[in-house]
């Protein structure tokens, strides 16, 4: 029987991550859904991004007030990026899920690997990039996203800080805006995705972690302004070292056994 303790604790992880630094939600959701409550890793991989858009939107949300949301960048990272989300579903029609969670678990460690560099992102400021660049940017990790289910935040916040020129309350302020419009483009393609592999979503589970998600994102949005970002950013890379790693390991025989 599924112990719900860790999955709840989880959940309120994940809220905590978006809420704290602007990403790392969905790099949690889903070994929350696979390891704790037992799904298979494409049905997973939707929850995952119903989840995390549901979180992120609300916690973008919060920001519309304070005006920190560049809806510039929404606009040209984040239209692309649902288009990209939506191809990348679609291929996970022909990419079998244990390849996709190995996928997912490279995704990880370049996460943690982006956030254990030594530089300072809350102090970086990069020149504004051609509107082009940014719209490829977007495509790129929404391809990412919808392929593994990986809301992108640590990859979008970087991008928009050194290459869109937007400090970092703005970059996740907007990023989150922007994981919400492509977990939910994403989402909705793999609802047909999950129909031809005769799979379902637990609605209830979604419900109950998503509403868990946004309270957390809220208390870690408040606490995001009395911790140290640079100390948090390190010890959530080296999670993501050891998590990634683990994952990796338990889908690498399966891989393996596909190519054989």
């Amino acid at each position: 029987m599924i112990d719900l303790l860790p999955a709840l604790l989880g959940a309120l992880a994940i809220g905590l991550s978006l809420g704290l630094l602007g990403s790392g939600g969905s790099i949690l959701t889903v070994p929350v859904l696979i390891y704790l409550l037992g799904q298979d890793e494409k049905t997973a991989i939707a929850g995952s991004l119903f989840i995390v858009g549901s979180i992120a939107l609300v916690g973008g949300l919060q920001f519309l007030r304070v005006g920190f949301i560049q809806w510039r960048s929404v606009l040209l990272f984040g239209v692309p990026g649902m288009i990209g989300t939506w191809c990348g579903a679609l291929l996970a029609t022909w990419v079998p899920g244990v390849v996709q969670l190995a996928l997912f678990a490279l995704v990880m460690l370049v996460a943690s690997f982006l956030m254990l560099r030594p530089f300072d992102l809350a102090h970086a400021h990069g020149e504004a990039r051609a509107a082009w660049k940014i719209a490829g940017d977007g495509l790129a990790v929404g391809i990412i996203t919808g392929l593994v289910g990986v809301g992108g935040g640590f990859l979008i916040v970087p991008a928009l800080v050194l290459l869109g020129g937007l400090s970092m309350h703005q970059a996740v302020a907007t990023s989150l805006i922007i994981i919400a419009l492509k977990s939910y483009s994403g989402f909705w393609k793999y609802l047909d995705v999950l129909e031809a592999f005769a799979l379902e979503l637990d609605w209830r589970t979604l419900i109950i972690v998503s509403a868990l998600g946004i309270v957390g994102s809220i208390a870690g949005s408040r606490l995001a302004r009395r911790l140290p970002q640079d100390k948090l950013q390190k010890w959530f890379g080296w999670f993501l070292v050891a998590m990634g790693l683990y994952i990796l390991a338990r889908a690498a025989p399966a891989v393996l056994g596909l190519l054989t």
